[in-house]
C-alpha cells in the first residue's frame, strides 16, 4: 500500500500543492517551520480521519482561508483508491472513499493503516495518562473495528453517568438510573479492557524485541498495562466507589483511568532516561506498532518518520537505517533538517527514493527546477 499522489489545498501553511510520491522512499529537507511535518500530517490524515498535531479540525485550514481540502490517490492491493477530505469553517468535515462519503468516520478507521513517528510523541512519556490511552486506541482502533464501536459508546455513556452525578444533589435521589447507566458501561468497559490486556500481552515481546535492535541490547525495558479492573469485576468496583462518585461528582472507577507503565532499567523511563534512552523507547514502540498492525493486516502500514533521528546517536541511526532497509517496509516518510546528512543517510540506504526540499510551504524535488503546485480548488 502507497500513497501515488498527495494534494494539499489550504492546509495548514499550504496554498495548494500536488506531490507525485514514490512508492518506497520519501524524503523531505528542510528548516525548522517551513511545513515538512505538516505533508506527513496530510498523509495521517486521510489514513485516520483527523491531524496527528490538532485536536480542533477547524486549525488545520490555512490562515486567512475558509476551507482546506486533502486529496490522495493510494494503490492498495494493486488497486486505485481515491480518498478526498472537505472541510469548511464552522462546518462538518466531508470525507469521502472513492467519490462515496462515509456516514461514519469510524468506519474509516483502519482502512489504510499508518504509523507517525514525531517529537511531539514524548508526551507519552512525560505527561499523564490520557496519552498513553490514546496511544492504545489509537493501535487497537486500527485493526478492530468492534473495539472502536465499544470505546465510543464508553464514552457516551461515562458522560451521561458524569452529568448524573452531578446534578444528583439538585434532582434528588436518581440512584435507578445510575444502576441502569452501571449495567451499560461496565458491559462495554469490560469487553475494552479485555482487549487492552490481550494487545499488551501479544505487544510486549515486539517492542522488546525492537528495543533490542535498535539500542545495542545494553538496556532492559519494560512495558505493563495497568487498569483498576485487575482488581475484580467492573460491576462491583463501581457498586463500591458510588458513594465517592456521589461525593466527588465523577466516575472515579472505569477503563478511563487505565495507564501504561513504561520502564527502563526497573525505573520509569521519564525519571532516569536520557534524551537518547527516551528518543530509542518511543521509536522501538512505533515500530512494534508497525509491525503489529503489519502482521494483522496482512499489509505495511504507511510509516511516517518527523525528525527521527535528532537526539540519537550514530549507533542508534544505523540500527533504524537497519530496519526501514527490509522488505517488510513499505512506504516511508521522512523529514530531515539537514540535506546533507539525509543524503548520508540514502546512500547508506541504498534505497529508491525521492528527495524534496521544502521552503516556506513550496515543495521542489531536487534535480528539477519547478515547484510543485497546483491550483486552488473549491470545496
Amino acid at each position: 500500500m502507497f500513497i501515488r499522489k498527495l494534494s494539499l489545498v489550504s492546509f495548514k501553511n499550504y496554498a495548494e500543492l500536488v506531490l507525485e510520491l514514490h512508492p518506497k522512499l520519501n524524503c523531505f529537507v528542510g528548516d525548522n517551520g517551513v511545513g515538512k511535518t505538516n505533508l506527513l500530517d496530510a498523509a495521517y490524515y486521510l489514513c485516520m480521519c483527523k491531524s496527528y498535531f490538532s485536536s480542533n479540525d477547524q486549525f488545520t485550514i490555512r490562515t486567512n482561508d475558509e476551507f482546506m481540502i486533502l486529496q490522495a490517490e493510494f494503490s492498495k492491493e494493486e488497486k486505485k483508491e481515491e480518498l478526498y477530505c472537505g472541510l469548511k469553517k464552522g462546518k462538518k468535515k466531508q470525507f469521502r472513499r472513492n467519490r462515496k462519503e462515509y456516514e461514519r468516520l469510524s468506519d474509516h478507521i483502519g482502512m489504510f493503516p499508518v504509523v507517525m513517528v514525531s517529537p511531539n510523541d514524548i508526551q507519552l512519556i512525560i505527561e499523564g495518562s490520557e496519552e498513553r490511552r490514546k496511544y492504545l486506541n489509537g493501535v487497537i482502533s486500527q485493526y478492530d473495528k468492534l473495539y472502536l464501536e465499544q470505546l465510543i459508546q464508553y464514552n457516551r455513556i461515562l458522560a451521561q453517568r458524569n452529568r448524573l452525578l452531578k446534578d444528583f444533589r439538585e434532582q434528588g435521589s436518581q440512584e435507578d438510573l445510575l444502576d441502569i447507566l452501571d449495567v451499560q458501561i461496565a458491559a462495554s468497559g469490560m469487553e475494552i479492557y479485555r482487549k487492552r490486556k490481550d494487545f499488551i500481552s501479544k505487544f510486549i515481546p515486539v517492542f522488546n524485541e525492537y528495543y533490542h535492535v535498535i539500542s545495542g541490547g545494553n538496556e532492559n525495558v519494560e512495558l505493563q498495562y495497568d487498569s483498576q479492573l485487575d482488581e475484580g469485576e467492573f460491576m462491583g468496583l463501581l457498586k463500591e466507589s458510588r458513594s465517592r462518585d456521589l461525593m466527588l461528582q465523577f466516575t472515579t472507577t472505569g477503563i478511563h483511568k487505565d495507564d501504561l507503565t513504561l520502564n527502563l532499567d526497573n525505573n520509569l523511563i521519564k525519571r532516569i532516561g536520557s534524551q537518547g534512552q527516551q528518543k530509542t523507547y518511543l521509536v522501538a514502540l512505533k515500530f512494534a506498532q508497525f509491525e503489529f498492525l503489519r502482521r494483522i493486516k496482512k499489509i505495511p502500514p504507511l510509516l511516517l518518520l518527523d525528525d527521527v533521528f535528532d537526539k540519537l546517536d550514530a549507533k542508534r541511526v544505523k540500527n533504524i537505517l537497519r530496519l526501514v532497509d527490509q522488505e517488510s517496509f513499505g512506504q516511508i516518510f521522512i523529514t530531515h533538517t539537514n540535506q546533507d546528512r539525509m543524503k548520508a543517510i540514502l546512500h547508506e540506504l541504498k534505497l529508491e527514493h525521492s528527495l524534496y526540499r521544502v521552503e516556506k510551504g513550496n515543495v521542489k524535488l531536487i534535480g528539477e527546477e519547478k515547484n510543485l503546485r497546483t491550483e486552488k480548488k473549491k470545496p
